[in-house]
């Protein structure tokens, strides 16, 4: 008994990662991998149970000669009759023997099994899809039909490995039909659209979860930004606003903290996002840092009364910029600046009418009258120190993940419902993170001065100069800060 379930243990940890690099844990060949010796880059990489299990079973020298032998015959590694799909139908259904066995308490032939209840009754063919190409299996049955295999449960048709494999590349901004493509491409996998799509909203529950998380009571920033998709409307695709909130910790620390599609008109929609907000535990916002959004800076203080509504300077700049000819810019930039970085209100409405009598502001009215309509959301920015004003005069915190987000909503196109978009952008920025996570790791053992990977995008990220950014909010909101900051 104890040589049965062994065997179907090591099955089971043989099959965690059934690809193996393409070579089972063990080196990519004989000589070298990306210029690094096969022995040392085997001595180099850590010590899995998985990787010490297969060394113990297969050594480095046989695994070199089956790809070896592999390649001579013409064999390719994955894909329809590749060597790794018959090795991962081998582990398999030796696997499910042992299971039978250990079910009907005898193996077969044994003559204990003789007048016993129960015996096998063949087999029962299906295939597999995985990440290396489809699995043709041959699963054992018995005749009382009372064996539940745990190694392959019944119904299941993929690998483990094969659903996060298609969600990162959902993620990573190819659309279902691409995916169905690259997987029958390249592994041979014929999955369906509506399995791929079913993958996928896998994760919705998940998203449900995340968008519903607790929120720590008080949050001194909260910036707040827009990107427009295109979302099926009944027989019309139209264009909508997808807004995710990133929120400055206590601590310093930038979260996401939720993602939402404005379906309805700017005051309803955003009463009910700050009510979420508030039910999620959020009693108190310092500032809010957002891009004149219609119904925002109401909504905010109707549900936190003391918030300071702050509209983003550089969205300001930029709008401003629109109406200015590019050769102008420059120096209508340089007069601006001494608007946004006048050391009160009186200073800086000053400036812009000084502006205004410009030249340059003469020729462009417009651009001035942009400062002018969002002078009363713009003027709480002067009232801040320095330190303060270096944290809030912009959203670019958003607008860098934004970035990211657009080059993969781009690759989709039009969605089918706004749930859609919330799946897409929330696995978008898990996905963006994973890969600098990844980056980071790989550099973990270099000097300092000689890492180039880049730091976390937003979840998780510091705030620089938030230590002193701290100190002035302290000294401006002792008693709404006090008991929240460890």
């Amino acid at each position: 008994m104890l040589a049965l379930t062994r065997r179907r243990e090591e099955a089971t940890v043989i099959l965690t990662n059934p690809t193996g690099n393409a070579a089972l844990d063990g080196p990519a060949g004989p000589g070298e991998a990306n210029g690094v010796p096969a022995e040392e880059e085997g001595r180099d990489r850590p010590q899995t149970p998985a990787g010490e299990l297969r060394r113990e079973l297969l050594g480095d020298d046989l695994i070199d000669d089956l790809i070896a032998r592999a390649g001579q015959g013409g064999i390719a590694l994955t894909g329809e009759g590749g060597f790794l799909p018959e090795l991962i139908r081998s582990v398999l259904e030796r696997g499910l023997a042992a299971e039978l066995s250990d079910h009907l308490g005898y193996e077969r032939g044994d003559p204990a099994g003789r007048g016993s209840p129960n015996s096998r009754n063949g087999s029962t063919d299906k295939t597999l899809q995985s990440e290396v190409g489809q699995v043709p299996l041959s699963t054992p049955r018995d005749r009382a039909g009372t064996f539940e295999p745990r190694l392959v449960p019944k119904g299941t048709r993929r690998l483990a490995g094969l659903d996060e494999m298609i969600v990162s590349l959902y993620a990573g901004g190819m659309t279902v039909r691409d995916i169905q493509a690259h997987l029958a491409r390249t592994l041979g996998t014929e999955l369906s659209h509506e399995t791929i799509a079913n993958i996928t909203d896998a994760v919705l529950e998940e998203v449900k979860a995340w968008q519903s998380r607790p929120l720590d009571p008080v949050w001194p920033v909260i910036f707040l930004d827009a990107l427009v998709v295109k979302v099926n409307d009944g027989a019309h695709v139209v264009n909508r606003a997808a807004h995710i909130a990133v929120g400055i910790d206590t601590e310093g620390i930038k979260h996401v903290l939720g993602i939402w599609v404005q379906a309805n008109e700017g005051a309803r929609f955003w009463a009910a996002v700050c009510s979420q907000l508030a039910n999620r535990g959020i009693k108190d916002v310092l500032i809010a840092c957002c891009d004149g959004l219609e119904g925002l800076p109401e909504a905010i203080e109707a549900t936190w009364p003391f918030t300071v509504v702050q509209t983003c300077v550089v969205h300001l700049i930029r709008a401003a910029n629109r109406y200015v000819s590019y050769g102008d810019r420059k120096a209508f930039s340089a007069a601006l600046r001494k608007v946004y970085t006048a050391p009160d209100a009186d200073a800086a409405e000053t400036a812009l009418l000084e502006l205004a009598e410009h030249p340059l502001g003469k020729k462009y009215p417009a651009a001035v009258a942009v400062w002018q309509r969002a002078w009363e959301r713009f003027i709480p920015f002067l009232a801040f120190p320095p330190q303060i004003r270096k944290v809030i005069y912009t959203t670019n915190t958003i607008e860098s993940l934004n970035y990211q987000l657009r080059k993969i909503i781009k690759n989709h196109g039009h969605f089918p419902s706004d749930d859609a978009v919330v799946k897409l952008l929330w696995l978008a920025i898990h996905d963006v993170e994973d890969k600098r996570a990844r980056q980071r790791a790989k550099e973990a053992s270099l000097p300092k001065n000689k890492r180039h990977a880049p730091g976390r995008l937003v979840e998780g990220a510091p705030t620089d100069g938030w230590k002193a950014a701290l100190n002035h909010l302290e000294l401006l909101y002792p008693d709404r800060l006090a008991g929240h900051i460890n």
